[in-house]
């Protein structure tokens, strides 16, 4: 594996869906030969928004203690970064800016994981693709993706193309385009998400005719595994540098909420 990289997409089990203890992700890191990690655990939310699968406000800052604790046990050997994947859902924005103001976080991704009501990526609720229109959903999903995009809030875009992930391929194109000229208008990256090969899909987060697009429009890319346990971290990396490589693009990382590479 190329060094120096970093896994800048993973979980811990404050989320109620991931195993392991973060200390257990810095160890697999350091395993596979990565330079550093930061941890993007899924952030706090009102008590209305998706409660089973994120940490709560009142674990906040033991999130914050448990990723320093990883930090000064790995120092010198792993740099540990303290991140968070965000979420952009309209209405939320006022309570998402006061938990982003309250760390000083290093990177924040930015992602959509509902269609108004309709949490599209979960499992249990697949079927309702069956009664939507495909191009219409494309559509309304990149129409959100814009608004995290301009939002201000965050860093990076997280697994672009994520409606996908059972299968259900977006066959049009120009509503992921045109999100894709916000991103670069607004010197966004994008999570360049490995997840979706352990998905149905069987493809990574941008798709490689996306991942060509956003490297032609000069959006970098930060690698990251989307880990929910400590043998994913690190996940199938030569294959998304590769994938990146292969069109020009290139691959940066956050410290401080400020780019490097």
């Amino acid at each position: 594996m190329t060094a120096p990289l970093f896994d800048s997409h993973l979980h811990t089990p404050l989320c109620g869906h991931a195993t392991g203890a973060p200390r257990e992700y810095a160890q697999a890191a350091l395993d596979a030969g990565l330079a550093g990690l930061c941890f993007t655990d899924h952030m706090p939310m009102p008590t209305w928004y998706d409660a089973p699968w994120r940490m709560r406000a009142n674990q906040l800052a033991q999130y914050v203690e448990e990723v320093r604790a990883v930090q000064a046990e790995f120092s010198g050997r792993l740099d540990v970064r303290l991140g968070l994947e965000a979420d952009f859902h309209p209405g939320t924005e006022r309570f998402v800016e006061g938990v982003l103001s309250a760390y000083p976080w290093d990177y924040v991704i930015g992602s959509v994981h509902y269609l108004g009501a309709w949490g599209f990526d979960n499992p249990e609720y697949v079927a309702e693709y069956e009664a939507r229109d495909l191009r219409e959903l494309y559509g309304d999903y990149y129409a959100l993706v814009e608004g995290a995009a301009r939002s201000g809030l965050f860093d990076a875009i997280g697994h672009l193309d994520l409606p996908k992930k059972f299968g259900h391929v977006d066959t049009d194109g120009l509503a992921a385009l045109h999100a894709l000229d916000v991103i670069a208008e607004r010197g966004l990256a994008l999570d360049f998400n490995t997840a979706g090969w352990r998905k149905p899909v069987a493809e990574a987060y941008p798709a490689p005719d996306l991942t060509r697009a956003a490297a032609s429009r000069g959006i970098p890319f930060v690698l990251g595994s989307d880990a929910h346990r400590p043998d994913e971290v690190g996940h199938r990396f030569d294959d998304a540098l590769k994938q990146i490589h292969d069109v020009g693009g290139r691959t940066v990382t956050y410290q401080g909420r400020v780019r490097h590479g």
